[in-house]
C-alpha cells in the first residue's frame, strides 16, 4: 500500500504542465526582446558618438591649420579631409563692442562646418583678431 501511495504522489510532481511551459516561453520571449531592442539602441548610439567624434577630429584639424593672422583674409575656403567636406568662411565681427579706433586689431567671425559622407554636419562659430588694414 505505501509503494502505490508514492508512486501516486511522484507521478503527479513529474514534468510540467503546458501551461508552465507556455509561459516560461513567453517570458523568455519578452526577455530576448527587450535585450535586442537595448542592444539595437546600444548599436545606433555608439555608431552616432563615433561619427560625431569623426566630425570633432575633422574640425579640429582644419582650426589647426588656419592661416596665421597676417594671411587671413574675408571670404571662403572649401576642401576634403578623412572623406568629410569641410567650408570654412571668414566675416568681419558685426556686434562687437567699439574696437579703439587707434588698436592694430579688428575682429573676425570664423565659421566652419564639416560635414561627413553620411550627411551629419557640425557648425563651429569663433572669434579671431586680425591685424587691421590701413
Amino acid at each position: 500500500m505505501c509503494r502505490v501511495a508514492r508512486s501516486k504522489i511522484g507521478d503527479q510532481n513529474a514534468g510540467f504542465t503546458i501551461l508552465e511551459v507556455l509561459i516560461a516561453i513567453a517570458v523568455v520571449t519578452i526577455s530576448l526582446t527587450a535585450i535586442g531592442t537595448l542592444t539595437g539602441v546600444t548599436t545606433r548610439g555608439v555608431r552616432s558618438l563615433e561619427q560625431h567624434v569623426a566630425l570633432v577630429e575633422t574640425a579640429r584639424t582644419v582650426v589647426s591649420s588656419l592661416p596665421p593672422r597676417t594671411q587671413l583674409s574675408s571670404g571662403e575656403v572649401t576642401g576634403e579631409l578623412y572623406g568629410s567636406r569641410w567650408r570654412m568662411g571668414v566675416s568681419p565681427f558685426f556686434g562687437a563692442p567699439a574696437m579703439a579706433p587707434d588698436s592694430p586689431w579688428m575682429p573676425a567671425t570664423i565659421s566652419i562646418r564639416v560635414q561627413s559622407p553620411s550627411g551629419a554636419a557640425l557648425n563651429l562659430e569663433t572669434v579671431r583678431l586680425q591685424p587691421r588694414r590701413q
